[in-house]
């Protein structure tokens, strides 16, 4: 469902910081496209979204473990789980919606941007992913309905493409994949150009993606959750020179949000970028060390957490979840088969979360995903009791936390960083 009229930037540094804070303030800036939530237009949660986006998170790390285990071995505690699967009431809402226009929705679910692939390019509309390394769009030879409205790579049309051994899939609850062969071809991201850069034309296209407006997803994370076996794209373009820095950062934000590549954009924060080290071994920006705060006092302690773009919200054990809760006064499950909780809407919890140094707040409003139903004076919160498998001590922080702070990726050091929004 499209936003009617956000926009978001994509920035690409021309020259490289001489140290992980340093601020670059030249670049290329685009617009990008920005799509709706998981709150309805009239305030309420959408349960049925939010089960749908629980199930893709689900299917999306699952595969990131089956990655993990082929290429280095998983780290004790992770664990792959069976295919999620949509319960039979949200697929039949969504077998139903799919035959029904598309309805705008004010409000920010995915971050999305148009890259070109081959000579001479083909454009896609793609969702950077900080929580997935593989590059992949639909295929002029994909079979599934999902595809018909999207944008397809044609490889007879790029002079600079070549076939390579293998295949690429992830596999969805319905039963139906995203799937198919491996390619190599240039790939341009707003003038920051690679060559040969592993990706998959998908012949199959699950139909959880069928009402969502992107083509497919660029992913930025360790080349060790890569399906491809392959380096993501960013290792690609700093491999190549095509950036300076081995940096990139976000902001994502109901307005001024932009995607920066090789470096980091000192406009959009103030003060120093606090890092924190990140456990590679996981193929994960998995920083250690994080501790949950309510009220200001802490909740949860001594756990890890993998900041992750493409995930809407936030997730963490059933367990140490339910403690969280139990420190919002008034708060109660909502959905205890999805984990979600709700609280007074008129007296929201402060949350933040803390690496040892800064605690960062998640704003009010971004933690309200909306009423349980209207006038009902309940909110869902914005984190859920999930076990996705990745650790019984790891936490899943998506969109819910990015939004609030600007959020650097340093290939350099292996660490992550959060700094103060300008």
């Amino acid at each position: 469902m499209f936003c009617k009229a956000t926009l978001l930037t994509v920035a690409l540094a021309l020259v490289a910081s001489a140290t992980p804070i340093e601020r670059e303030t030249t670049g290329i800036r685009i617009p990008l496209g920005k799509r709706a939530s998981l709150t309805k237009a009239d305030g309420t949660f959408d349960h049925e979204a939010a089960i749908r986006q629980s199930v893709i998170t689900k299917n999306k790390h699952r595969q990131n473990l089956i990655n993990l285990q082929k290429n280095v071995g998983l780290k004790p505690g992770q664990e792959i789980k069976p295919v999620a699967v949509l319960p039979n009431s949200t697929a039949a809402a969504l077998e139903k919606r799919q035959k029904e226009a598309l309805t705008d929705e004010e409000d920010d679910l995915e971050w999305a941007g148009t890259i070109s692939i081959g000579t001479p390019g083909q454009k896609f509309l793609i969702d950077f992913d900080t929580g997935s390394s593989d590059l992949w769009v639909p295929s002029s030879s994909c079979s599934s309905s999902a595809c018909s409205s999207k944008s397809k790579y044609r490889a007879s049309s790029s002079s600079t493409s070549s076939r390579k051994s293998g295949t690429f899939e992830i596999e969805y609850g319905d039963g139906s994949t995203v799937s198919g062969p491996v390619y190599t071809d240039s790939v341009s991201v707003a003038g920051v150009s690679v060559t040969k850069q592993y990706f998959s034309p998908v012949t199959t296209l699950s139909s959880s993606f069928s009402d969502d407006p992107i083509d497919g997803i660029l992913g930025l994370a360790f080349p060790a959750i890569s399906n491809l076996g392959e380096n993501p794209f960013f290792n690609t373009a700093y491999q190549e020179g095509a950036v300076s820095s081995d940096v990139f950062a976000f902001k994502l934000a109901s307005s001024g949000s932009e995607l920066y590549l090789g470096g980091t954009d000192s406009s959009l924060y103030s003060g120093s970028i606090e890092y924190h080290s990140v456990d590679t071994s996981t193929g994960f920006w998995q920083a250690t060390g994080a501790k949950a705060l309510v009220g200001g006092s802490t909740a949860v302690s001594g756990f890890e957490t993998i900041i992750d773009s493409g995930t809407t919200i936030m997730y963490g054990p059933p367990s140490a979840v339910k403690t969280f809760y139990s420190k919002i006064s008034g708060s109660k499950v909502y959905d205890s088969s999805e984990g979600y909780y709700s609280y007074p809407c008129n007296s929201a919890p402060s949350v933040a979360f803390s690496w040892g140094g800064k605690s960062w707040t998640i704003s009010a409003a971004n933690f309200n995903l909306g009423e349980t139903e209207s006038g009902s004076g309940q909110c869902v919160g914005a984190l859920a009791g999930q076990d996705l498998g990745l650790g019984s001590n790891v936490w899943l922080l998506g969109d819910s936390f990015m939004k609030n702070v600007y959020t650097a990726f340093n290939f350099g050091t292996n660490k992550v960083g959060f700094a103060t929004l300008a």
